[in-house]
């Protein structure tokens, strides 16, 4: 679906991050090379893709969505990875969300024809090459953000100075008291629809907000929240204040997304067609912590969603020093793995020849710091694999939030279940 014969075809040098190279490949070529991971055929720190979870999660999502009622326009913030967008098209994703214009310049350059752009768009050169866009591709189809008059003022001066000759379509955004954009109230959120129905530059397409920054346990404050997007898109369609045939309904971070969808799914008896739109970026790969525990509370609270989501993404490093009893250090730190939210989760050691599985790492077993390049595995002191760990062995560790470990790996190579490695993935962050 998307073009990506430039990645395919480019050429990789030695110091590529993960890959041991002595010599250029062809990115094409790295399946050929039949390295495996637990073989110690790559450098390591080195992130890695599970295949059978991405397909697992793709085909999920999928279905979810289908069941639902919804449509999906993932993230792309979370991997910026062109092939990883593709799988996700092909797998039923009605366009992409991007939070800034590069990203969204990179994800229109691969042949992605429809985003949702979930920030606010106030910088002049920035708002000069999305109307670029939109001027040079009539097959573009684009949405902003917009949460002031001002801002919606300065859209359509850069509309009406560009001489783009259709509207500029304006979703505005509901946001949340002491939260980060938004409309603070419906009434300040409808006096700006009003605004933008107005004017003859701007669209009004729908409505949005975000639910993810709402604390995880209080439910009915999300419920409620998004009772208000409701609420909100059904006020301004009284007004006859919508400019398209259809209105976008969105929301949904990867956290509560089975909320939106109940809710969005049960919306009906406005004047014209919803297209509900659901923005979550991090199901595809997961994580071992946060979204990990989020799909469990969804599957308390829905029943029907079994075989939740996979996690497919893990970084995998090396013993470098057993300097103390019950200490281990390792090759990764801060610049391969995320730690915003929780630090990497250790789950199996590999000693490279073993022909044996990779064997799960005993409870207690965990990453207590680390620094830019090195982290500090504890392990319980008495314990069969802190007697037997050596300097050389693998440690496979999953990650919390995926968002802020992609962007440290310009390439992830992709892995079966055996850890051949059968392709990679590239991020442009």
């Amino acid at each position: 679906m998307l073009n990506l014969h430039s990645l395919s075809e480019q050429t990789l040098l030695p110091g590529t991050k993960g890959l041991a190279l002595h010599a250029p490949l062809k990115q094409s070529d790295i399946g050929a090379q039949h390295w495996n991971l637990l073989r110690g055929d790559t450098s390591f720190p080195v992130a890695v893709l599970k295949s059978s979870a991405l397909q697992h999660n793709l085909a999920w999502m999928k279905k979810f969505c289908e069941q639902s009622g919804i449509v999906l326009a993932p993230h792309g913030k979370t991997t910026m990875s062109p092939q990883l967008f593709d799988m996700q098209l092909r797998n039923g994703a009605w366009g992409m969300t991007l939070a800034n214009v590069n990203q969204m310049s990179i994800a229109h350059r691969y042949g992605v024809k429809k985003i949702l752009l979930a920030n606010q768009l106030v910088s002049p050169a920035d708002i000069r090459v999305a109307l670029h866009l939109m001027l040079s591709d009539p097959a573009f189809t684009f949405f902003a953000l917009v949460d002031s008059v001002a801002g919606a003022q300065r859209l359509s001066q850069a509309v009406r100075d560009s001489g783009l000759q259709r509207p500029l379509p304006l979703l505005i955004e509901l946001g949340l008291p002491g939260g980060r954009t938004g409309c603070r109230s419906i009434a300040d959120a409808l006096a700006l629809a009003r605004a933008v129905s107005g004017d003859p530059y701007l669209q009004l397409a729908g409505i949005e907000g975000y639910e993810g920054l709402l604390p995880g346990k209080d439910i009915p404050i999300v419920r409620q929240f998004i009772s208000e997007l409701i609420e909100l898109t059904r006020q301004a369609d009284a007004e006859h204040l919508f400019g398209t045939e259809e209105i976008i309904l969105s929301a949904g971070g990867s956290a509560y997304f089975d909320l939106v969808g109940r809710q969005f799914s049960k919306n009906a008896g406005l004047s014209r067609p919803i297209l509900p739109i659901l923005r979550s970026g991090c199901y595809v790969t997961h994580d071992h912590a946060h979204y990990q525990k989020a799909i469990q509370d969804m599957q308390l609270r829905e029943p029907g969603m079994k075989d939740g989501l996979h996690p497919a993404l893990e970084v995998w490093s090396m013993v470098q020093s057993l300097p103390e009893p019950g200490l281990a250090i390792l090759t990764m730190g801060k610049r391969d793995a995320s730690y915003d939210m929780d630090l990497p989760v250790p789950l199996s050691s590999h000693r490279p020849g073993d022909t044996t599985s990779p064997r799960a790492l005993p409870p207690g077993c965990k990453i207590e710091k680390m620094n830019d390049q090195h982290a500090y595995l504890r392990l319980p002191p008495d314990s069969e694999t802190s007697l037997k760990l050596a300097v050389g062995d693998l440690i496979s560790c999953g990650i919390s939030h995926p968002c802020t470990t992609f962007d440290k790996w310009p390439l992830l190579l992709i892995v079966n279940d055996a850890y051949d490695i059968e392709s990679a993935v590239n991020t442009l962050f």
